[in-house]
């Protein structure tokens, strides 16, 4: 049996005992999914170094210390946010409409080779709280360290009393293994983590499924912003695990009166504004010829993305910084970057700020994610009714922003964009997005009841006319 035939029968294996395991799983008390989510929680943060160091082995993307950061946000973070959380059962018993909570099923899962250990334990969490089975499905680049953090998650909830089953993942990275899983008939919604390609492929398998768009955020620093603060938290943002959360800044805005006070602080700082023939030739690099992000360049320090471009940059650089003109398929900048590589557009005024930000956004990453630094609050009511995105942050550091690690948001690794990117919610997503609501409507008296009820509601609204 060849590779693909393989990875589709595993896939259907999966399902199978992931169906079983769920059925036990549904008769589970809110109390006992707690325990079994707070064990995995546990279990997992123990694990966190072994398992940042083995995805930057593996994959070449990132820091091992970042990494360790996002496995503990995944794990205690994560377990603090969901705890008090009433996800089954009976949720709300209202006099004459009650709201129960009803896991969906089997939920599969695509884990992205950028964050391939924090994903895991993040959404077999939210899963797990809710009553639901889940199977992972592993990228080719990250195949080891996925099924290890998938392994140590499985064995944490069965000893906690989950059933045998109920957290898997395939072990072979396939193309036709991983359509296979999202077509089963035992998965009913599937969790869609990755490039665009694999996103378009969950939404066209004919089940429900919340995919995450691409981020592609700009950072718009007004005038009234706390100059140095706004740029610290950029490089902040941007630096983080080398830059690959979708949630971190892609580009900078700023206006021309500040333009210059802002680009020497942000220099002081680490931040590196290459000259016009190094910005053309890492922009050679950044993509491929099909317009895809070239995976070479992805989470590699400033330093490292300097030389594979042929030119090198001072000792404490942090970040590369391009001036770009406009946004679209011939600004190579003005694309999502998942390393440490930032566009600086300058800009008249505020007017000319909101309408580049939307239109870098409509090129890519609408739904996602945008951020201004501002102390004028006009500012941000103004902006916040017109940006096409699902987060508007304000004086927040993009990427732990955008998961909720600094913010009132969801803590969260899967960002819903909204209709307006593709996605089927806007939410950073949570156990709740992973129920059924059942309505149980009580009757409301006798049909001469009824009657009487909607003449009266009807006389009121005349009178009133």
């Amino acid at each position: 049996m060849d590779k693909d035939l393989q990875a589709k029968q595993e896939a259907r294996d999966l399902a199978k005992q992931a169906e079983l395991a769920q059925r036990q799983l549904f008769t589970f008390s809110q109390e006992k999914l707690n325990a079994i989510t707070e064990a995995v929680a546990k279990t997992f943060e123990a694990a966190a170094a072994e398992l940042a160091q083995m995805a930057c082995e593996e994959t070449g993307f990132g820091n091992v210390e970042d990494k360790i950061t996002k496995n503990r946000f995944a794990s205690r973070t994560v377990l603090e946010a969901i705890k008090p959380m009433k996800c089954v059962g009976i949720l709300k018993e209202a006099s004459e409409l009650w709201e129960v909570g009803v896991p969906v099923g089997v939920i599969a899962a695509i884990v992205p080779s950028t964050n391939p250990t924090s994903t895991v334990c993040y959404k077999a969490m939210i899963a797990l709280k809710a009553g639901n089975a889940i199977i992972f499905s592993p990228h080719p680049k990250a195949l080891a360290c996925t099924l290890r953090a998938t392994r140590i998650v499985a064995e944490a909830a069965e000893k906690a009393g989950a059933p045998k089953g109920c957290v898997s993942c395939l072990t072979i990275p396939s193309l036709d293994g991983c359509r296979e899983l999202m077509s089963v008939e035992q998965v009913k919604l599937i969790l869609a983590t990755g490039g665009p390609a694999m996103v378009k492929a969950a939404y066209s398998s004919g089940k429900p499924a919340i995919g995450v768009g691409a981020g592609n955020g700009p950072a718009y620093l007004h005038p009234s912003c706390d100059l140095k603060d706004a740029l610290e938290k950029i490089l902040k943002s941007k630096t983080f695990d080398n830059g690959t959360v979708c949630a971190s800044e892609q580009s900078v805005i700023v206006e021309s009166a500040m333009d210059a006070q802002a680009a020497e602080m942000a220099k002081s700082m680490g931040y590196y504004f290459m000259k016009e023939q190094e910005a053309k030739s890492l922009g050679g690099i950044l993509f491929r010829p099909n317009g895809a992000l070239n995976p070479e360049i992805v989470g590699k320090p400033a330093k490292v993305l300097a030389e594979k471009a042929g030119f090198s940059v001072p000792a404490g650089t942090k970040i590369l910084v391009a001036r770009e003109q406009d946004a679209g398929t011939k600004y190579p900048y003005s694309h999502e970057k998942l390393c440490p590589v930032l566009a600086w557009f300058t800009v008249e005024d505020e007017e000319d700020a909101r309408k580049l930000a939307v239109k870098v956004l409509c090129h890519e990453g609408v739904g996602h994610t945008f951020s201004i630094h501002a102390k004028d609050k006009d500012a941000v009511r103004r902006f916040c009714r017109e940006i096409p995105v699902s987060r508007f942050l304000v004086n927040a550091p993009a990427a732990q922003g955008g998961i909720g690690a600094v913010t009132k948001l969801f803590p969260a690794l899967t960002l819903g964009c909204g209709a307006v990117g593709g996605s089927s919610s806007s939410n950073n997503i949570s156990p709740m997005d992973l129920v059924n609501i059942r309505k149980v409507a009580w009757g409301q008296g006798s049909e001469d009841d009824l009657v009487e009820i909607l003449t009266m509601k009807i006389l009121e609204r005349l009178s009133k006319e």
